[in-house]
């Protein structure tokens, strides 16, 4: 049973849609690195739908927000597949703090600064069940092989 595909097969059930926003917003953090800086999620209803109050949510940095990529889930947990996405990429979390429409600091969790190709590399080794052999390098910004880094001592 794929973790997710393409297309679905008889009795596959559609679990959801994992995806890639980039801001829009004009904070000079977010703007200074916009071309690496992701939200990543995962919903089982339609994004058009979760994205369409972005401005107003300080979740989306309180600012607008676009696609940039989508990968629909076939049989798969929801929450344990985002739970998973985060915590590979936990090194290279956005820290930051936005005050929301009240004036509230709040601190989004789900914002990386991760280029999109190392995200489509996750995506494909969470695919094919290898990603628990790899860890997210923040210096080197892609994903890296466990213990591909240790020098070995002859």
């Amino acid at each position: 049973m794929p973790l997710f595909a393409d297309q679905n097969e008889d009795g596959d059930e559609a679990s959801g849609v994992i995806y890639v926003l980039r801001s829009k917003s004009d904070h000079p953090t977010v703007a200074a690195h916009r071309e690496v800086l992701h939200k990543i999620g995962v919903t089982g209803g339609d994004i058009a739908r979760r994205i369409a109050n972005a401005r107003l949510d300080p979740t989306f940095l309180m600012a607008d927000v676009e696609v940039v990529a989508t990968y629909e889930l076939f049989n798969i947990n929801r929450s344990r597949l985002e739970n998973l996405i985060h915590r590979i990429f936990d090194p290279a979390r956005l820290d930051i703090a936005i005050k929301d429409r009240f004036g509230n600091p709040v601190i989004p969790r789900e914002w990386f600064l991760v280029p999109i190709f190392a995200i489509d590399e996750a995506i494909e080794r969470i695919r094919d069940g290898s990603i628990t052999k790899y860890v997210y390098s923040g210096e080197k910004s892609r994903l890296i092989l466990l213990n591909a880094d240790v020098e070995t001592i002859a």
